[in-house]
């Protein structure tokens, strides 16, 4: 069994006045408890290099590599790789590969937006700039690159944090951003509509620097950090932590840490409060329809969907859905989330006994081989097939790349899997996840994880040594309380207040945390 006994800590440095009590707070980082295992056996799922199996050539549509957002590429680009490409900043900085350095300026105009809806991100500019937490961190990012992990970045370079960043996924990139971090002097290795092989190679360009070594690992999936492991073991002698924000890659630290192989402590941000019960929900909820909308121009009253999955992510999807008036199923395999979903007013069944009468499927388990070609075979002409989990594993693809099969490449991010009698499945971002490489997200919902990971980042970086094991821990609700309480100001929102009384009787401090560590 996984050991859960918790350490003796300090207190993390770093100090700022909350916007809602406008108290000095300081953040208690005590009892970050590492999570138990379960005995569920997940697969650590590893993209492959080979690009042989991509159906459709990098360079047979231009227009793939676009953006759909306020943040499109320039649609003069063609679709060949940069990495042999020339570049440099107009400060004559060549250390980066990115698509077009010319579209710095409107990338930085989008970064800027999305800082008006960041606010919490910009206090901890103000408060702790001054103190520089990260002053000598050097840190390897592998997330989405868009404007919102861009007013990230440069947060964490005010704080003191040297940045070298790639992309976690190949569609997800909005190049102007891209090129307006590159030229603010962040390395940046990513483009829209990378390859494989251009995937790991712009890891690899991250991490690889002959003059530059890593002592902190930001990571969306895993990929960043298994790449580590693999290629660069030995960076793990200089590393501090990790900071991971999604379920696929926590469950492949949990693997790690299990196997004994994981070499540095981890924090867990993908199960905060502030990420489940914020951006797992609400970024769904809002950009599942914006995806959809923008390949498909479906209308959704009166469609019957199915959603593979009800936690936090399947809940902001379907009821997103039925407001539109879909009729909605959902799939599931815990009875929790199952009866959840029947009395939130869903009917629950099997993808097997519903896959014939859908207009839709959306998964988001965080699962591998959910929609498997004998539900593929069984889905009507003009089914649409997508993804909200992180990882494209979650759809059987391999299944679908077969002779008696031909893709049709209709429009980014849209193709037509056409059987042999004519049917049609309308598979959109080839099974990646359908928000980020369709559409955009909720720059402020954002802004509440990209808080917390970053205050992760300066807890393990500014811990004294032995405070963490080889481990993966959670962060102390008061972190989540402290995160959420920075973004109330936005709604103009005004906590009450416990009294002396109030706070004997419950048994917790008047200032919280006002709920226990293993509340989810």
């Amino acid at each position: 069994m996984h050991d859960t006994t918790v350490l003796p800590t300090g207190s993390c440095s770093l100090q700022v006045n909350c916007p809602v009590c406008v108290k000095s707070v300081e953040f208690p980082f005590k009892n970050m408890v590492p999570i138990q295992f379960t005995d569920q056996k997940q697969e650590f799922n590893k993209r492959t290099s080979n690009t042989g199996h991509r159906s459709l050539p990098h360079s047979i549509s231009q227009s793939s590599t676009d953006s759909y957002g306020s943040v499109c590429s320039d649609s003069s680009e063609d679709g060949s790789s940069p990495r042999d490409k020339p570049r440099r900043t107009s400060k004559g900085l060549s250390d980066f590969c990115i698509k077009n350095i010319k579209q710095a300026e409107f990338g930085r105009r989008e970064i800027i937006i999305a800082q008006q809806e960041m606010p919490a991100l910009m206090i901890l500019r103000k408060g702790a700039g001054g103190e520089k937490p990260l002053a000598g961190a050097q840190v390897v990012g592998c997330t989405h690159i868009t404007a919102q992990t861009a007013v990230l970045i440069e947060t964490l370079s005010v704080l003191g944090a040297q940045c070298r960043w790639a992309a976690c996924n190949i569609f997800s990139t909005q190049n102007a951003v891209a090129a307006a971090l590159a030229e603010g002097g962040t390395p940046v290795f990513a483009w829209r509509g990378e390859s494989e092989d251009d995937f790991w190679w712009c890891i690899d360009r991250c991490v690889g620097a002959e003059t530059w070594q890593p002592n902190m690992i930001m990571d969306d999936g895993g990929d960043l950090t298994h790449w580590i492991h693999k290629k660069h073991p030995s960076l793990f002698k200089n590393i501090k932590g990790i900071v991971e924000e999604s379920v696929t890659g926590i469950y492949r630290l949990y693997q790690m840490s299990k196997a004994g192989r994981l070499c540095v402590p981890a924090i867990n941000v993908n199960d905060s409060v502030t990420k489940q019960k914020f951006d797992n929900l609400y970024c769904c909820k809002e950009s599942i329809l914006d995806g959809l909308k923008r390949t498909t121009d479906i209308m959704f009253g009166g469609k019957q969907v199915v959603v593979c999955g009800y936690g936090e992510v399947g809940k902001g999807c379907c009821a997103a859905l039925k407001a539109l008036g879909a009729v909605v199923y959902v799939t599931e395999v815990d009875p929790i989330c199952a009866l959840q979903a029947c009395m939130d007013g869903f009917r629950v069944n099997k993808l097997s006994e519903v896959a014939r009468q859908v207009d839709m499927v959306v998964t988001c388990t965080g699962n591998k081989s959910v929609v498997r070609r004998e539900h593929l075979d069984r889905m009507k002409d003009g089914c649409i097939l997508c993804n909200m989990g992180h990882s494209s594993t979650e759809i059987d693809l391999v299944s679908l790349r077969t002779a008696e099969l031909r893709w049709e490449r209709m429009r980014p991010q849209v193709d037509h899997v056409i059987w042999p009698d004519g049917k049609r499945i309308v598979l959109l971002a080839e099974g990646r996840l359908l928000n980020l490489s369709c559409s955009t997200v909720p720059s402020f919902v954002l802004s509440i994880t990209a808080t917390t990971q970053a205050l992760a980042l300066i807890e393990l970086y500014s811990a004294p040594e032995g405070r963490y094991k080889q481990d993966v821990y959670l962060l102390p609700k008061k972190m989540d309380e402290y995160v959420a309480s920075l973004h109330l100001p936005t709604f103009d929102a005004h906590l009450s207040e416990v009294t002396d009384e109030q706070a004997k009787y419950l048994g917790i401090s008047k200032h919280g945390p006002f709920k226990p560590n293993d509340y989810r």
